[in-house]
């Protein structure tokens, strides 16, 4: 009996020893796996980040200041100059761009006639260069307009957004 307490003892230690080892090498698999999962994690976030920063370039090329709109020409899709943006129209209630008023007819300024083109029916070019009214000259000369020093009054909108709508077919 006293031989076998030191062999189980051995047999005992040498188990305790090889699950020690066992154990270790687990702990050491496993805290490589944590590391990696983390490094996959800091990838994820990197990438999900570059993607909202992209959103967020791509939406502010989607908005322009008022003032490099103004003076930006507007052609039909024929490539047809059909004058340029003087004024742009808000509404007040909700902020959004309702019209852009362009300059078309007369000689260098002189005659021209103001136009309430629908803000939705205006497309901006690729090359970022002009807008594009799908519309012909001679159509533009019979829309609703008006002179530059004869303004429509708050009153006269309601009627000349009615007479836009009825002659382009487009709601503002």
């Amino acid at each position: 009996m006293n031989k076998l307490i030191p062999i189980a003892a051995v047999f005992f230690l040498s188990a305790t020893l090889f699950v020690g080892a066992s154990s270790a090498a687990d702990v050491q698999e496993k805290q490589q796996e944590v590391k990696e999962k983390q490094k996959e994690l800091k990838q994820e976030r990197r990438e999900e980040s570059a993607e909202r920063v992209q959103a967020a370039n791509e939406s502010m090329q989607q908005v322009s200041r008022a003032s490099k709109i103004i003076g930006t020409t507007v052609k039909n899709s024929k490539g047809d100059k059909l004058g340029k943006i003087k004024e742009l129209v808000l509404n007040p209630e909700t902020g959004q761009v309702v019209y852009a008023v362009v300059s078309f007819g007369g000689l260098m300024g002189v005659g021209d006639k103001l136009f309430a083109l629908p803000w939705k029916a205006l497309h901006w070019t690729r090359d970022k260069e002009y807008y594009v009214f799908d519309v012909d000259k001679s159509t533009l000369k019979k829309a609703p307009g008006f002179d530059k020093k004869h303004w429509p009054d708050s009153s006269k909108w309601d009627q000349l957004r009615e007479e836009v709508k009825e002659f382009y077919q487009v709601n503002p």
